[in-house]
């Protein structure tokens, strides 16, 4: 084999254990960071599967379970008559949104002491962004007021 075909052969070995290595990083990646989005009832039922995967789980925070400690906050979430303790330990505190009987969507695994461990938060006030509704408690459905026309100035005025 000649010297020239020998310098390409390495090469091409090299290019290819460098795009298989690539490959590798690419799908590792993508597994670790992928997460499955369950329900309460569907997480209690998945057994030792549920050990082993990163999970987002929603539901609504229950009235007087938030405890705060420092960046760390423990709460309930309630979904129909299901319910699941979470211990939120991200590095950025809760949303300002993240209070009693708002909806949230933790994100992390789940232990098995039953209690989720998040590491990401995200929580919005149902109320918040609601109709607003009129004294009898249903949705005020009024129509929107009509922007008035501005009559111009009397000394631009045309006769």
């Amino acid at each position: 084999m000649s010297n020239q075909a020998s310098t390409y052969l390495k090469f091409g070995a090299a290019t290819v254990a460098i795009l298989l290595a690539l490959g590798y990083l690419a799908y590792t990646g993508v597994q670790e960071s992928k997460s499955y989005y369950v329900t309460i009832k569907e997480l209690r039922g998945m057994g030792d599967e549920a050990h082993t995967k990163r999970l987002r789980v929603a539901g609504n925070v229950q009235p007087g379970s938030i405890k705060r400690s420092g960046t760390r906050v423990e709460f309930v979430l309630v979904e129909n008559d299901q319910l699941l303790p979470v211990v939120y330990t991200g590095t950025e505190a809760p949303p300002d949104t993240f209070k009693d009987d708002s909806q949230a969507l933790a994100e992390g695994t789940f232990g098995r002491d039953g209690v989720f461990q998040a590491k990401q938060l995200q929580a919005k006030c149902a109320s918040k962004y609601a109709p607003k509704q009129d004294g009898n408690g249903m949705p005020n459905t009024a129509p929107a007021k009509s922007v008035t026309q501005v009559e111009p100035p009397s000394q631009y005025a045309t006769n």
